[in-house]
Order: structure tokens, then sequence, then C-alpha cells
């Protein structure tokens, strides 16, 4: 059982890494939903390099009003940095693909956790994979929404996708974890 779960965990990651190529690489799904180009963004830039020096998370809220309240209806901003610049992207692909490597191995480890009589069906096998992306997609996509976060449709978008993965990752683990024949 062991083999089957090395076998199919590392066609998962295959997978993973053909998929995020296909998507980010080629399509750019990332880059346009993602991630977009601040107007006058060198001086956004000076701005912030001057106010934000540690590394965190931050949150930008406009004035309060004269009854110390938020006003309505005004954008609330949200700062992420890493304390990194454009030459840790490197070491970023590198963990991008230790997760793309491990994810679909404890998938693989966990599907052959669960009874014989369970992996019989390969709808089980496989819906077992997408229900994993389910968990993932809830707890970080969908994560990702609210004040200072990624918009709800981008959040909902991002979250298909990631349910997407998981299903054609689980569609390729369920084939090899095929149970023993007896």
């Amino acid at each position: 059982m062991m083999k089957k779960v090395l076998v199919s965990g590392l066609a998962g990651a295959v997978i993973f890494v053909a998929w995020a190529f296909v998507l980010n690489g080629i399509l750019g799904f990332n880059a346009r939903l993602g991630m977009k180009q601040v107007p006058d963004e060198a001086q956004v830039h000076e701005m912030l390099k001057t106010k934000i020096i540690e590394p965190g998370q931050y949150i930008c809220n406009p004035a309060l009003t004269s009854d110390s309240r938020f006003p309505e209806n005004e954008p609330v901003f949200g700062i992420r940095y890493s304390g990194v610049g454009h030459e840790a992207a490197g070491f970023g692909m590198i963990l991008g693909l230790i997760q793309f490597l491990v994810m679909p191995l404890i998938g693989a480890w966990m599907l052959s956790k669960t009874s014989e009589l369970f992996r019989a069906r390969f709808i089980n096998r496989v819906l077992f994979l997408v229900m994993i992306g389910l968990l993932v997609a809830i707890a970080g996509d969908l994560g990702s929404f609210g004040i200072g976060g990624s918009p709800l449709t981008v959040a909902l978008i991002f979250a298909v996708r990631t349910i997407a993965a998981w299903t054609i990752v689980g569609l390729a683990i369920a084939a090899i974890m095929r149970p023993e024949l007896k």
C-alpha cells in the first residue's frame, strides 16, 4: 500500500505543478485576479516604504467621523509586507513545489487509511480528495475575503480553482489507489 501512496501522491504532485503552470504561467490566472497594478505605483511604493518598515499585515482605515465611527461606504485597504522583495521569488517557488508534493502525498496517505470497503468504489476515492480540496478552499481561499482582504468574487473564483485542482488530482490518485484484489 505504501508504494501506491507514494506513486499516487507523486502523480498528484505532477498534476498540481502542471495545473499551476497552465493556469498561472500560461493563462496568468493569479496575476489577473489576485494581483492588480496600483496607479502611481512608484509614488505609492516610496510612501509605503517609509511608513511600513516591519513585516506584517496592515489595515488602512478611513478617518473616524465626529462621533468616533468608521464612515459608511469608505474603502478599507489591506497591506501585506513579508519583509522580502523580488529576490525571494525563487525561494517562494521552491516552497510552492514542496507544497505541491506534500499535499497530494498526505491526501493519498489519508485515503489509504480508510476502509477497503470505502476504497472499493472509484467515486468514493475521488470524492474523498475533492472534500480535502473543499476544506482547503474554505479555510484558505474563502478565508481571504473580508475587510482589507480579497473581494468575495475573487475568493469564490479561487475556491473553485482549488476544488477543481483537487478534483483532477483526486481522479489520478483514485485511479492508482485501487484496492488490492483478493
